[in-house]
């Protein structure tokens, strides 16, 4: 039996596969090794993983995931995998290589995260050939879930929202200044409190406040990180992720006046990720 899973900043998707084909699903949070030990990320698979699934049948553990930028990074997580499935060879990898897996296949081009944060790459059909570092959401993230909720929390503390959208805010979420700012700066997991907010901008989209905020997270995503891969425009503009999914129409719209053509756009990768496996390990 083996498990593969697409593991962001906020939530894991996960698939049990076994020899017959038959795919189990269930979810998880996140594991970003940028904020979270091996050992809390063992305690929280313990508590979260199905109470059915048997571990000890597990042979192999595919984890892609948000913040495995390095050899140290990934070793993290696949500590902590291997302790909770202790007959699993653990193979840990980014995101960005499921989202290319994905959105490609075996096929190369561009592939890109827009979520809780913000990934792009070019991708030659097995493996990652070109990087624009996101930076993350202190100095970049641009056009993230992350991102959008910064510049939102932004304007509402200091009075910007248009009239209306400030009651509104203020109602639904009940939050003071200093709340916001213990949980930016004293709490864990910031980038995930930021990016809940992005949800704010998608169900009051009729407000042309939150539609404009949403295309300048996409048109700095594109200036300061598509334009510079080379050739980007000969390539189709493919992406995961729920930030990008939810805004697909804005997203499109900044695409193409940057003359490039949107190709796939998915919430999740899990699906094609788990078709990629299937078939590769044929």
């Amino acid at each position: 039996m083996i498990l593969i899973a697409d593991g962001g900043s906020t939530k894991s998707n996960w698939c049990q596969l076994d020899n017959t084909g038959n795919r189990v699903y269930f979810n998880t949070e996140g594991y970003n090794p940028d904020f979270m030990s091996t050992a809390a990320i063992a305690a929280s698979l313990d508590k979260n993983l199905p109470d059915n699934l048997p571990r000890q049948e597990v042979t192999k553990v595919y984890y892609y995931g948000a913040g495995v930028h390095n050899a140290e990074k990934a070793e993290r997580v696949a500590a902590a995998m291997r302790e909770t499935f202790p007959n699993a060879n653990a193979y840990v990898a980014e995101d960005l290589l499921a989202a290319a897996h994905a959105l490609l296949g075996n096929k190369p081009g561009f592939a890109a995260i827009l979520g809780t944060g913000t990934n792009s790459c070019l991708y030659d059909g097995e493996k990652i050939t070109y990087n624009v570092d996101s930076l993350g959401y202190f100095l970049g993230d641009e056009g993230s879930g992350s991102f959008i909720g910064k510049r939102l929390l932004r304007d509402y503390l200091r009075g910007l929202l248009p009239d209306g959208l400030q009651e509104i805010f203020q109602e639904e979420f009940k939050l003071t200044r200093d709340e916001i700012l213990d949980r930016l700066y004293n709490q864990p997991l910031p980038n995930r409190f930021l990016a809940s907010f992005a949800k704010f901008t998608y169900d009051h989209n009729n407000i042309s406040y939150c539609r404009d905020i949403v295309v300048q997270g996409f048109e700095t995503f594109f200036d300061n990180l598509v334009r510079h891969y080379p050739s980007y425009q000969e390539y189709t503009f493919n992406c995961v992720g729920s930030v990008g999914y939810n805004f697909r129409d804005a997203l499109t719209q900044v695409a193409r006046s940057h003359s490039m053509e949107v190709g796939k756009i998915i919430r999740s990768p899990i699906d094609d990720l788990v078709a990629y496996h299937e078939e590769n390990l044929k």
